[in-house]
């Protein structure tokens, strides 16, 4: 496996956040192209030149790219053909900067498949798998809202080039589920892992109440949330001796992406994160 970071965390340019990256012995950062200046609308070819320069120069390589549409995800039908296009085109530029796996939060998936929605999210990953698919990228889910039983007949449901971004905190301190479990229940679908951790404060809340406050006020919403508390890498309840074991166990060998959305001092929580994770990196 490979330790990689989310370049916005150290809350710098993405310049920056990649040298950093190098600094700390990493070998991989994903980034945010959503929107923003690593976007497919505001990148120039001379910013892809200058990116892939500087990367090449660091020995860093792109090990996805954040597709996150925020919002509902594609739970809303009329949203779904604007988003499912913006994703297209980020697709296409994982593939100009060799990154096999773009990410994105969806939405929360009904248990229910009957429910109108379950078909919303179905059709627009299905079109999005298709065409990931057909460039050589996977389009991972981020776990977060739903259990992984509810994601796997979700991922089963699809025709290909969707996976799992496996997010163990978001089990662990939002869904109240053992992400260990879930590497060996979604084992065929993980291509990217986030490094987080966090401690569920409220055993009763609702994941779904959680991402739909998410929707309405992103991240900053996300961390006011009192049932849960993300911490820095290692002070929470992820079982990360544990959590490694089951994924070398499955045979991953992707990237460990260190992610740090909150606190006081990221990088310094990112470097943390970084020293306990190359304990397990032969």
């Amino acid at each position: 496996m490979k330790i990689g970071v989310i370049t916005n965390c150290f809350k710098k340019t993405h310049a920056e956040g990649i040298k950093k990256a190098a600094e700390l012995g990493l070998m991989g950062v994903q980034i945010y192209a959503t929107d923003g200046s690593f976007s497919p609308d505001a990148l120039t070819e001379s910013d892809k030149e200058e990116y892939k320069r500087l990367l090449r120069e660091n020995g860093i390589s792109v090990s996805a790219l954040c597709a996150d549409m925020g919002g509902y995800g594609f739970e809303i039908a009329e949203d779904n053909p604007t988003r499912v296009e913006k994703t297209k085109r980020i697709i296409d530029l994982a593939v100009e900067f060799g990154a096999k796996v773009i990410t994105t939060h969806i939405g929360v998936i009904p248990s229910d498949k009957s429910d109108t929605v379950y078909g919303t999210m179905l059709q627009a990953l299905t079109e999005i798998g298709l065409y990931a698919k057909s460039r050589g990228v996977t389009a991972a889910i981020e776990t977060g809202p739903e259990k992984a039983t509810t994601l796997l007949a979700f991922l089963k449901d699809t025709r290909g080039g969707v996976g799992v971004n496996l997010d163990p905190a978001n089990f662990a301190m939002v869904t109240a589920e053992d992400p260990v479990a879930a590497v060996y229940l979604l084992r065929d679908y993980v291509v990217h892992t986030h490094a987080k951790d966090g401690i569920l404060l409220d055993p009763n809340q609702y994941p779904r109440d959680v991402y739909h406050a998410f929707a309405i006020g992103g991240v900053d919403a996300l961390n006011a949330c009192r049932g849960f508390k993300e911490v820095p890498l290692g002070q929470g309840q992820v079982d990360w001796d544990k959590y490694i074991e089951a994924l070398k166990d499955i045979g991953y060998d992707g990237f460990l992406t260190i992610e740090r959305e909150c606190g006081d001092d990221p990088e310094a929580d990112i470097t943390l994160a970084a020293s306990h994770l190359k304990k397990y990196i032969c």
